[in-house]
């Protein structure tokens, strides 16, 4: 499809639905890359590109540097694409998840050449999937110095025009129970690692989340099995049994405390750590996040999910969530974005950028 013109750039609404019907599923960001490079091109930005992740930064010699940063992919397709309007809501896979703040970054980048702050925009590429493939991830481990010059981030995420501080960390484990198979007709002579994985659920049917205030910010823990996969056939006793389990934890324990709490709760079985990333803390207390937050005017809330503030963290750099879309919408069929949130957080943001608090 044809560039995104200067009209479409200038209206965050019109950019949000022009980036909806660029069908940017995880692994094929390549048009949608293209169109955001192309529109930096024509600014006093410095652009550069890595593989599908564009970084376009302002040079104006401000006393402090901020972060503006969105993903360009979405999950895959369900009869939802391309957009479509009905009253106050834009329709369409990848409203809410994040075009719709990934737009108001874009718009910005284009139309405010005198921000109070330098700005470090980041369009990157692969965030829905293995965080191997994600561009922010590759970014920060091969040019880190593109980011961390910058004294605060401010990721797009959906947070529904509400501020979400810091995010909470994610882990999983397999629990592992072994046995011995038979004929299920004398089942007497095997030994069903099936039955063996019960005092695993019951553990955690019996657990009792924490609940933590950092800040203000409540974070609520969760243990739980998420997949459970044992068997070879319907006439033999399994041998083998995988509970896999997802803890999700506050920003108070490092990714090695998570781990060691699970083990303390299902000790005695054996486990393997498949996935872990780290949490982030709230981030309050970075003069642009103030600023930010008097300019929202509402007080932040807890992020429950995890997201790449955990990686701006990692790099030092404290950050927030702010998006206009609802977190509650993300990767759902009937996902959407109200209009009038993209224009209040476009507001939000340029009047954070232009003016301050």
């Amino acid at each position: 499809m044809g560039m995104l013109s200067r009209d479409v750039l200038a209206d965050p609404v019109a950019l949000t639905r022009a980036l909806v019907d660029i069908e940017s599923v995880s692994g094929n960001e390549a048009d949608i890359a293209d169109q955001v490079q192309h529109a930096l091109s024509g600014t006093a930005l410095k652009v550069e590109r890595f593989g599908h992740t564009i970084v376009a930064r302002t040079e104006l010699g401000r006393p402090e540097r901020v972060v503006l940063a969105g993903h360009l992919d979405t999950v895959p397709l369900n009869d939802n694409w391309p957009s479509r309007t009905e009253g106050n809501l834009l329709h369409g896979c990848g409203t809410s998840d994040m075009k719709s703040g990934t737009a108001i970054a874009l718009h910005l980048a284009v139309t405010e050449p005198e921000p109070r702050h330098d700005v470090t925009y980041v369009f990157y590429e692969c965030e829905e999937v293995d965080s191997a493939r994600n561009g922010l991830k590759i970014l920060a481990d091969g040019r880190p110095g593109l980011l961390t010059d910058a004294s605060f981030a401010l990721l797009l995420e959906p947070t529904h025009g509400l501020v979400e501080a810091g995010c909470q960390g994610t882990l999983r484990v397999l629990a592992r129970t072994w046995g011995r198979r038979a004929h299920s007709a004398r089942s007497w002579l095997g030994d069903n690692a099936i039955h063996k994985a019960a005092p695993i659920l019951q553990r955690l049917l019996g657990y009792e989340p924490r609940t933590v205030i950092i800040d203000g910010c409540e974070f609520r823990e969760g243990l739980n099995a998420v997949r459970v996969s044992g068997g070879v056939a319907g006439n033999v006793i399994p041998d083998e049994c995988v509970v896999e389990v997802n803890f999700r934890f506050a920003p108070d324990r490092s990714e090695e405390q998570a781990a060691a709490h699970v083990r303390d709760v299902l000790a005695g079985f054996e486990l393997e750590v498949v996935d872990s990333a780290p949490a982030a803390l709230p981030g309050l207390d970075a003069p642009p996040a103030r600023e930010f937050l008097a300019a929202i005017g509402r007080p932040p809330r807890a992020k429950l999910g995890w997201t790449d503030v955990a990686r701006f963290a990692a790099l030092g750099i404290p950050g927030l969530n702010y998006g206009p879309g609802d977190p509650n919408l993300a990767h759902k069929q009937d996902e959407h974005v109200e209009i009038d949130k993209i224009v209040e957080g476009a507001d939000v943001v340029r009047r954070w950028l232009t003016t301050g608090p």
